[in-house]
């Protein structure tokens, strides 16, 4: 089984949404073998989930004064602030069997081979049984408040954020793994600053990379063990390539997409249909 591996790069909010959505096209249109691709972010970001309300859920004010960009993602789920962070994505066709049908079952599965590739550096997780929240209405748009089933822990706080979409010919998840977390420094951009109590609950529901060992690691180092993870667990021989000619012109033209204000606010000027 050979996947197709895209190592780590840096770009802003919009390229990586739309080289996602990119892949994704290209992947289903053409029935291409899965993808798996790490990308950091540069500039810092807030990304929301596709359903979210973002005046409701998102200090416009304070990211756009500090120069945080805002992008609503394809995918579903909560808002992510996104700095110090590897962020993977894995794109497949419905077709690929090491997947099962449906989200919870593809949760798990990629969820393994994190968690293989974390143990590599020295950190132990579970699978989230059950989702749960903090029980407080002010942190739920925030996306580590808030554990799925499948998703992973670490003694109890959540390490990885992912969300998914599913279209006719298959799936894009994304996910961000924090290599630090400054729980004021977020909830400043998700929402209003709050009490020290609810700030401490946020950081007491959150786990990140660089924090669970002795030795901080760089996005390298996360990178090579979580390649390692999903070799292992799925058995894979991985090639790692570039994007293809296709992906980078359509990259290209859904940039502005992700750019527009109209998307943004209430996804308008996007088709989001996908080929069968």
């Amino acid at each position: 089984m050979t996947w197709r591996f895209l190592d780590f790069q840096r770009y802003n909010a919009f390229k990586n949404m739309a080289i996602d959505e990119a892949i994704f096209r290209e992947t289903i249109k053409n029935k291409k073998p899965p993808t798996i691709r790490f990308y950091g972010w540069k500039p810092a970001a807030v990304s929301i989930g596709y359903f979210q309300n973002i005046e409701e859920e998102i200090n416009l004010e304070k990211c756009r004064a500090a120069g945080v960009d805002i992008v609503r993602r394809l995918s579903g789920g909560k808002a992510v602030f996104h700095s110090a962070e590897v962020t993977y994505s894995v794109i497949a066709c419905n077709k690929e069997e090491s997947f099962p049908a449906d989200i919870s079952g593809t949760y798990k599965i990629i969820s393994k081979c994190l968690a293989r590739g974390l143990a590599d550096l020295g950190i132990e997780t579970v699978l989230a049984e059950t989702g749960r929240t903090l029980h407080d209405a002010d942190f739920k748009a925030c996306c580590f408040s808030m554990p799925s089933r499948n998703e992973l822990l670490v003694s109890g706080r959540k390490i990885c954020g992912s969300a998914q979409i599913r279209a006719s010919g298959g799936f894009l998840q994304h996910g961000s793994l924090l290599m630090d977390f400054d729980p004021v420094k977020t909830a400043s951009f998700l929402l209003p600053m709050r009490t020290d109590e609810q700030l401490q609950k946020l950081r007491d529901s959150v786990a990140a990379v660089n924090e669970e060992i002795g030795n901080p690691v760089d996005e390298k180092e996360i990178c090579t063990s979580l390649k390692k993870g999903f070799i292992e667990v799925l058995g894979l021989e991985i090639i790692e390539e570039t994007l293809t000619a296709a992906e980078e012109e359509l990259a290209g033209s859904l940039i502005h997409k992700y750019a527009d204000s109209r998307w943004n606010i209430d996804r308008k000027n996007s088709p989001d249909k996908f080929p069968k």
